[in-house]
């Protein structure tokens, strides 16, 4: 849950590296929630069939932002640009090359985005 919190009090912070474990778990929290928030929609008869009831609606507005800011920070990890983030618009194969450019390891050392978040001690 720290994980997800950090990413919600860096809402809106575009600059700077994230670790692959900051984004997977913002991911993995994410994905929980969303679950949680549908059967609850679904028991209370305010769901759709397809899960996008008016909380699971408001909650992905929400969280929208954050996500593609630590999306972003996640690709300046790897020494990439933001605009990557785009190549997830191709069906199939962008989301498949996302997924592994999120996936990779972080340059070690800093590089044009900040320093190596693995090696900053808080």
């Amino acid at each position: 849950m720290e994980w997800y919190l950090m990413v919600l009090k860096k809402y809106a912070e575009f600059n700077g590296r994230s670790r692959r474990k900051e984004y997977w778990m913002f991911v993995l929290f994410n994905i929980i929630i969303s679950i949680v928030l549908a059967s609850f929609e679904r028991m209370l008869g305010i769901g759709s069939a397809y899960g996008t009831g008016f909380l699971s609606t408001i909650y992905s507005l929400g969280i929208l932002i954050p996500s593609i800011a630590v999306g972003v920070r996640r690709l300046h990890d790897i020494g990439k640009s933001g605009w990557w983030l785009l190549i997830a618009l191709i069906p199939v194969i962008g989301w498949i090359w996302i997924i592994v450019l999120l996936a990779t390891d972080g340059l070690p050392g800093s590089n044009e985005y900040g320093t190596n978040p693995k090696e900053v001690t808080v």
